[in-house]
């Protein structure tokens, strides 16, 4: 059966391949299809194989137009596990008294973004957010045209990534005779979901810990301001159990998953028996596995956040702080610990957030490609104004 208006997704993360369609549906979207295929073909953020790749997806995709018997002719690409970069760049505008115009404000956009193309030459940009406008020193939360004033000053963030993997990018699609219509961060959607459902929040730091990898991103004002990535995540906690107590890290897991640590106050208290069945029951104390616990996730904490320098400048008190754990599962009995630590002991706002429904996420997506999203820029190139248009404006602006 043939569908309203599909939009054809796929997402490129550390693990796998996501392919989802959405279905615009009277101003809102449908997600009417969604699977997930282990990543093949592509290793330490580039483009490994390229055939292998290229094999994956048109599987995939012939799979969902026989579904639908619908031949779908682009794609949204969303990426997470390419090399990317944020630079942030602020222009000015001397206005002497005057009105800030649009002109004034597609000046500045556009000679930013020649700047940046001159600088990064290697580099092309997929996105491109006002993140703060200022008129005399004073911020404003939208565009203050129509103002009068003496000094503007514009600051945007570009999204920038490699030329060359976004040529393997197009290359590849293109053997699958898609067009690429758009490629989009994935943490600039879960921010917009952050946004759309947390609380309101605009200003805010996302902390996303898996097994292997972690991930902190800093929005402003609705504006994806920063990115950066680490090697490591939960499973370092649980390698630091193991080396001290010598309990292989499957029955590590169990514990956790299945014990009640929620009372604190068990000085005493030692591993249940049941949980050594593929090894040798050793007496080992439930407060020590919290210790050391705790230890690592402050450690943790104090790497992604607290000592990070590069976000030295961003992280101020009344700033929230959001976190989602990959394998919430077997982590809730630690929610203490990381709440502790994340928010310095209630010194910073803290939220945990659950893993993102795809649903949700797809759907703000399928909006931000439909319809925009605020605090996106767009640069205008100016249009180029005949001998007599030019009489006309000075004599009569």
């Amino acid at each position: 059966m043939q569908i309203k208006s599909p939009i054809l997704f796929i997402e490129i993360n550390d693990y796998d391949y996501t392919f989802a369609v959405c279905e615009n549906n009277e101003n809102d979207f449908d997600l009417t299809h969604f699977t997930n295929v282990p990543l093949i073909g592509i290793q330490d953020n580039k483009v490994s194989n390229f055939d292998s790749v290229c094999t994956t997806l048109k599987e995939n995709i012939y799979s969902i137009e026989q579904k639908y018997n619908f031949i779908f002719k682009d794609v949204i690409l969303i990426i997470d596990n390419l090399d990317f970069s944020i630079i942030n760049f602020s222009g000015f505008k001397k206005l002497n008294g005057l009105q800030l115009s649009k002109e004034n404000i597609t000046y500045i956009l556009n000679s930013l973004k020649t700047k940046i193309l001159e600088s990064e030459h290697n580099k092309k940009i997929l996105h491109i957010f006002n993140t703060t406008y200022e008129l005399d020193k004073k911020r404003f939360d939208n565009l203050p045209i129509g103002l009068f004033g003496n000094f503007y000053s514009h600051e945007l963030a570009f999204f920038l990534i490699d030329n060359n993997d976004f040529k393997n990018l197009k290359n590849i699609f293109d053997k699958c005779n898609l067009r690429l219509k758009k490629i989009i961060s994935k943490s600039f959607i879960e921010g917009v979901n952050v946004i759309n459902t947390d609380q309101n929040y605009e200003t805010f730091f996302k902390i996303e810990i898996s097994e292997n990898k972690s991930k902190l991103f800093f929005f402003e004002n609705g504006s994806l301001k920063y990115i950066e990535k680490f090697n490591f995540g939960t499973k370092l906690i649980l390698n630091d159990i193991s080396k001290v107590t010598a309990i292989k890290n499957e029955t590590i897991i169990k514990i956790l998953r299945n014990s009640n640590f929620s009372n604190e106050n068990f000085e005493d208290e030692i591993v249940e028996k049941q949980f050594f069945e593929e090894q040798n029951f050793r007496k080992i104390k439930k407060k020590l596995i919290l210790d050391i616990a705790d230890a690592r996730i402050q450690e943790i904490s104090e790497i992604i956040v607290f000592k990070n320098i590069n976000i030295s400048t961003l992280i101020k008190k009344n700033i929230p702080i959001i976190l989602e754990i990959r394998e919430k599962s077997y982590f809730r009995c630690l929610d203490n610990i990381h709440e502790k630590a994340f928010s310095k002991n209630n010194y910073f706002k803290f939220y945990f957030s659950e893993n993102l429904n795809k649903e949700n996420f797809f759907k703000n997506a399928s909006k931000i490609v439909q319809y925009g999203w605020k605090k996106e820029a767009i640069p205008i190139v100016l249009e180029k104004k005949s001998i007599i248009s030019r009489i006309f404006d000075l004599l009569f602006n």
